[in-house]
């Protein structure tokens, strides 16, 4: 695409949208009912099995000695997944661009049949599966082979070529890494087509595995729920609230973007849909006001790239996290929320600062303005009534459910019914929101109140969705069903309730369009699946070979021979290849691959290297660097996608909105180090103290990297910002030189020390050993000192018994008695950090009484100040 080249239009956009999600075939007559139909039924399914219905029916069934199983498990769940996603990738996805857009071939029909009983090979051979396993026979062998072929093949289809290729490089070294030379590293004893297949097709280690599991299990809803959220006009509803409020600021229509695709990427699940949906109204405002058409795609971009990262949703890689680092849901968001909420204030500036630096003007406003101060307080009080409502929502059903436990469900459901009912009346009272054309002759921003009324209603099932998962602790998929049928429901009744309330006619026609709407939500839904659901089965091939070959612990040896044991050049060498592997894949996808390979090199080569970071750390660090990939040339399909909307250069678009991602792609790196800012361990106070100072620094970077603060930056005060950012973003690194929080012994007095050291606090120990595979290795292990009498009931509760060998070592220069791990128990803290017999323990390093590390915020605070000061007084002048 050239510079001059013009944007597409709707059609177009919403074709590259169904090319890339949902399938660009759209066939008429029988084949098009059967489409629609299947998706219907698919959906349908995924709530069935995600809700308690079938739970209930079986208690019923029970009770009337009536023996059935209602209750799909999950291996016969993800069967039955895989089964629907198969049929409908090569029904709705053609085989390459020159095949028939209107009408299925015959050899898809065949494709589309095999694959579906392929996918579901569990529910018709589930018995003789069970008593074969790990032995898997002809039959399976030939099933095996031909499911993974289809399933390839249908992820070239939907998903495109780099997925397909990276699978069969991994299928390819599975099967001939165990002819390479002994000595090679990445040699393996585990290639035969029987262990391989058995590995892939027939148990759940392979394309069964995990990541099919989490997207049957609860991304599927969330996509859904996205779906049925966009067709009730929730979309629309988010993009003019933006453009209400922040419309006329300096390069309003981008700071409005930036919001709006941050609202949208909340609960949608593409890069690509988040930049078509959005950016087809922001991108040609932004133009508008001044910005070129690569500025206005990359800012786009930037921005729904970002929404990937933003809880609860975070492109459905949440879902799979918590099953990989085994963590609450709650707890898991909680640690992503800070450096998403930070990264998008930085955004907002960045759209600030280019328009500063362009002398760019926002819309004309609709609204008179408020002076600030009201502004401030309004925010204010509407913070301290959402947290009063929450408070005495929560208290509510606490006693609710103590009074009436039996009825407390129907009483909820009650009480949801006359907010959905009170909402609606006060929404009447406003004109529906219509869809703007944003290539207008004249665009006029909508005004604030009748705006945000008009789609009060709409954040029913959005509360509901955080409320389940934040407060009543239900799991994601179950969260995510109860506000789909809340969903469902304001669907059919909206159109008929706010007619009553308007005093106008309620007619048939309006339940018909409501019932159409939600027909229409669930088949988009289960389309928009398709991608997502080979996508997992597909990445779950890597996965299989991951685990069956070891090949993660022979990556993280290459990793340490290329990174020399430097750990922030190893950290570089894991984000470039995460790049790589990203590029071209959907964010649930790479997540998979990035993660599955990457996220153990870390952990292994920091703890090789003295770097020991929590699982959340790092597989946050994998994922922020996987989803750029959606950003950075030549693959970025993010900036294509926003390219075709703008009419820009795609490549440029690309180079932009990579470095408008700059604190994107720095904040990974620095929560590795700095675990703080992933609030971990974090009480209120201080999590409140990072929350602002990340904030500051941020804005500091941002600054930085953007040349300007105020007026344009001299050279030395962007190094003074950078310094001063990252004194805030790492002040331990600094302090460690004016209070060490350590000191260091000599293992044979790790009994006397550990006595006098405080319960709770950490002790790190440098051991050496033999590692899974026979190569002698260093490590370290970190340790949270237990409560005890003494040293030994301190050691025995960590699980350890050492033995001083009285045999002399040179440790540091020093000799010193050799001290080796005697034993270690099953499942103690010892033996979850790593610790094994016969390991000879090298250094111990116990913690110190130091000064707090966040007194470093107070220079770098002051450094920020100091030069904003600086630079206003040199803008008075100019």
């Amino acid at each position: 695409m050239s510079d001059k080249s013009k944007p597409l239009d709707y059609d177009d956009l919403q074709d590259m949208v169904a090319s890339n999600d949902s399938g660009g075939r759209n066939p008429s007559g029988f084949t098009k009912k059967l489409i629609i139909v299947t998706a219907i039924f698919w959906s349908i399914f995924q709530l069935y099995y995600t809700s308690p219905f079938p739970f209930w029916l079986q208690e019923v069934l029970r009770s009337w000695d009536w023996e059935l199983n209602v209750v799909v498990d999950d291996t016969k769940a993800r069967s039955i997944h895989l089964a629907f996603a198969l049929f409908l990738a090569y029904l709705a996805f053609p085989a390459f661009a020159t095949s028939p857009k209107h009408r299925v071939p015959y050899h898809d029909w065949v494709f589309a049949i095999l694959g579906a009983f392929l996918g579901a090979y569990y529910i018709f051979f589930y018995q003789g599966l069970v008593t074969r396993f790990g032995a898997p026979n002809m039959q399976d062998i030939i099933a095996g082979c031909l499911g993974v072929l289809l399933l390839l093949e249908a992820c070239r289809r939907s998903l495109g070529l780099p997925l397909v290729i990276i699978a069969s490089v991994f299928l390819l070294y599975n099967y001939f890494g165990q002819y390479l030379p002994t000595n090679w590293i990445i040699s393996h004893r585990s290639g035969s087509l029987s262990q391989i297949i058995n590995q892939q097709w027939v148990t759940t280690e392979g394309v069964f595995g995990v990541a099919l599991g989490v997207s049957t299990k609860y991304v599927f809803l969330f996509v859904l729920f996205g779906a049925l959220l966009d067709k009730a006009g929730a979309g629309n509803y988010f993009i003019k609230t933006a453009f209400a409020y922040l419309g006329h600021l300096r390069g309003g229509p981008a700071k409005a973007a930036v919001v709006s695709s941050g609202l949208t990427g909340l609960i949608s699940g593409s890069s690509i849909a988040n930049v078509v949906t959005t950016g087809t109204f922001t991108i040609p405002m932004m133009k508008r006001v001044g910005f070129s058409a690569e500025k206005a795609g990359a800012v786009e971009v930037a921005s729904s790239v970002n929404g990937q990262i933003m809880p609860p949703v975070m492109g459905a890689a949440a879902f799979l996290m918590i099953e990989y680092i085994n963590m609450p849901y709650s707890q898991l968001i909680t640690h992503a929320a800070l450096p998403a909420l930070i990264s998008y204030i930085a955004l907002v500036y960045i759209v600030h600062l280019e328009a500063l630096k362009l002398d760019l003007q926002g819309l004309p406003r609709t609204d008179p303005p408020s002076p600030l101060l009201i502004f401030l307080l309004k925010i204010v009080t509407s913070i301290l009534v959402i947290i009063g409502l929450v408070a005495v929502v929560h208290i509510s059903l606490g006693w609710i459910k103590t009074v009436a436990p039996n009825h407390a469900f129907a009483i909820v459901c009650a009480i949801l019914a006359v907010i959905y009912l009170l909402l609606i009346r006060r929404v009447a009272k406003f004109p529906d929101l219509e869809v703007d054309d944003p290539n207008a002759p004249v665009v006029k921003l909508p005004s604030a109140k009748p705006t945000v009324n008009a789609g009060l209603h709409f954040l029913i099932p959005v509360v509901i969705l955080i409320w389940c998962l934040m407060v009543e602790m239900l799991s994601p998929g179950l969260s995510a069903f109860w506000g789909t049928v809340a969903l469902a429901v304001i669907l059919i009744t909206q159109r008929p309730l706010l007619s009553y309330f308007r005093k106008e006619s309620v007619t048939k026609q309006q339940f018909t369009e409501g019932v159409h709407a939600l027909i229409d939500g669930l088949e988009t839904g289960a389309r928009n699946m398709i991608g997502i659901g080979i996508a997992t089965a597909t990445a779950g091939i890597i996965v299989g070979v991951v685990s069956l070959t070891g090949f993660g612990v022979q990556l993280s040896g290459i990793i340490e021979v290329l990174s020399m044991g430097n750990i922030v050049l190893m950290l570089i060498l894991v984000a470039i290849f995460s790049l790589i592997l990203g590029m071209g894949l959907p964010t649930t996808a790479n997540y998979i691959v990035v993660s599955s390979l990457m996220a153990l090199v870390i952990v292994e080569v920091g703890k090789q290297n003295g770097l020991i970071v929590p699982l959340v750390a790092v597989h946050l660090f994998v994922f922020y660097f996987g989803i750029m990939a959606d950003v950075t040339p030549p693959v970025g399909l993010a900036s294509f996608a926003a390219a075709a909307v703008s009419g820009g250069n795609p490549i440029k678009t690309g180079i932009v909105a990579f470095f408008y991602s700059l604190r994107t792609a720095i904040l990974p790196f620095l929560f590795i180090f700095n675990t703080d800012l992933l609030l971990i361990d974090v009480g209120w106070a201080k999590g409140i103290l990072v929350a602002v100072a990340s904030t500051i620094a941020i804005l500091a970077f941002t600054a930085a990297t953007m040349n300007h603060f105020f007026v344009k930056n001299k050279w030395w005060e962007t190094i003074a910002l950078i310094f001063a950012a990252f004194m805030i973003f790492r002040p331990g690194f600094f302090m460690e030189y004016v209070s060490p929080t350590s000191h260091h012994i000599e293992p044979m007095y790790l009994v006397q020390e550990l006595e006098k050291t405080e319960p709770g606090k950490n002790i790190t120990l440098k051991v050496s050993g033999i590692n899974p595979y026979g190569k002698e290795i260093e490590f370290y292990s970190q340790l949270s000192v237990p409560e005890g009498a003494d040293g030994e009931e301190r050691l025995k509760a960590l699980g350890l018994t050492l033995l001083d060998t009285q045999e002399k070592i040179e440790l540091n220069g020093v000799q010193t008695n050799k001290v080796i791990i005697d034993m270690v128990e099953v499942d103690s803290p010892a033996a979850k950090a790593g610790l094994n017999w016969d390991q000879t323990v090298l250094d111990v390093s116990l913690p110190l009484v130091s000064i707090p590390k966040e007194w470093m915020f107070v220079p770098g605070l002051l450094m920020i100040f100091a030069l904003g000061w600086n630079q206003r007084r040199r803008a008075k002048k100019l």
